[in-house]
């Protein structure tokens, strides 16, 4: 059994200092990028989460590439994939796309981020609120600026948000030994209901793995018969529940960000690069608030638009979502091949991920720079 880096028993000793004027909750692609974005500002910020930074990979760990490059994050690139392939019951079509996705190392792009940002991070169990105060194993902490980044749980959220009843899909993967070219994408009822397979290569490994849309349906089994048809052993497990809707982005003071926002695009199950974006945007603002050019609660509201301006986007792929499953395997087929001549690939591909654009780390890096010679107040609300 894998024996996580975190802190244990008498190690877990109450945080020294426990007030910032930042804190951040949840140190995965949504945490890590807000806190890097508040790089130089001059905030004292505080990075928690349950685990060591780059502990408990839950996803492929695939992203498009032009985000990575935008980011700086390259290093930790495994596999550059410039094509996918989409296999039905009655054929497979292969697409080369207007941009490439990057296999990456989970633990190496978590630390590259964490090493672009000057936030103080701790070890630390988040529980929930009390009020203004958020309560973990290790004390309870303050700070006036609060970001959820912690996952579908939503933990600092005073609803629930739990499966099978909340809008979530669930993922299971393994990690055999292997390779490959392209990033492959199964469709069939057959192993899925309602969802999809995949594999995944990163260099000298395979990531093979199931989605089900449906979260009372149950993928370890399609999951291990998958990697037996590729011939890789069902080898080192991981897995997650993973939104597929919208949801509040800015609740009771909290700003809400990456899966606790519902910020994982439908149909693809692709929550990275969104991470990463929705990040960025609410580190924005929260910079904003530290240097005093609008209060705390102007913040949540143009954060809370920023996120709710995107519902056109993530609607229209969740009508995908429900509609694909339910064409006939022939229909199926035939419209993935007409999709794949003439212009269809390359405008809808660009489409998809300008709903993320990468050009938003590069404005926000160039903002940052000009920032950097202001002074920042330090009167938060």
């Amino acid at each position: 059994m894998t024996r996580r880096a975190t802190l244990r028993g008498a190690e877990r000793t109450p945080i020294g200092d426990k007030d910032a004027d930042v804190l951040v909750c949840g140190a995965s692609f949504a945490g890590l990028a807000v806190a890097r974005e508040l790089a130089g500002s001059g905030a004292d910020v505080l990075l928690v989460d349950r685990y060591e930074i780059g502990e408990r990979q839950t996803s492929a760990c695939a992203a498009p590439l032009p985000w990575l490059e935008a980011l700086g994050l390259t290093a930790a690139v495994r596999q550059e994939i410039p094509c996918m392939s989409f296999h039905t019951p009655h054929g497979s079509v292969r697409y080369r796309l207007p941009w490439s996705w990057a296999a990456f190392d989970y633990r190496e792009l978590c630390e590259l981020l964490f090493a672009a940002c000057d936030a103080r991070f701790e070890i630390a169990k988040v529980a929930g609120r009390d009020g203004h105060a958020v309560q973990t194993d290790r004390g309870e902490l303050q700070a006036p600026l609060v970001v959820d980044a912690l996952g579908w749980r939503r933990v600092l959220a005073r609803e629930g948000h739990q499966p099978p009843e909340a809008p979530l899909s669930r993922g299971l993967e393994v990690h055999p030994d292997g390779g490959g070219e392209d990033l492959d994408v199964w469709i069939e009822r057959s192993m899925v209901r309602s969802g999809y397979g995949w594999s995944v290569p990163a260099g000298a490994e395979q990531r093979v793995g199931v989605g089900s849309y449906q979260p009372r349906d149950h993928v370890k089994e399609p999951t291990v018969a998958l990697a037996g048809r590729l011939g890789r052993p069902a080898v080192r497990y991981q897995g997650n529940w993973f939104p597929h809707r919208l949801r509040r982005a800015a609740q009771d003071g909290v700003f809400f960000v990456g899966d606790s926002a519902g910020h994982c695009f439908p149909l693809s199950g692709e929550g990275i690069r969104t991470a990463f974006y929705f990040g960025i945007a609410c580190g924005r603002e929260l910079r904003a608030v530290f240097a005093g050019e609008r209060s705390r609660d102007e913040a949540l509201r143009r954060y809370a638009a920023f996120s709710a301006g995107h519902a056109r986007a993530f609607a229209l792929a969740l009508s995908l979502q429900r509609l694909i499953p339910r064409l006939p395997p022939r229909l199926l087929t035939a419209g993935l091949r007409a999709f794949g001549r003439g212009p269809f690939v390359r405008r809808s591909f660009s489409w998809y991920l300008d709903q993320a654009s990468p050009q938003l780390a590069y404005a926000t890096a160039t903002a940052r720079v000009g920032a950097q010679s202001r002074t920042p107040s330090h009167s938060l609300p």
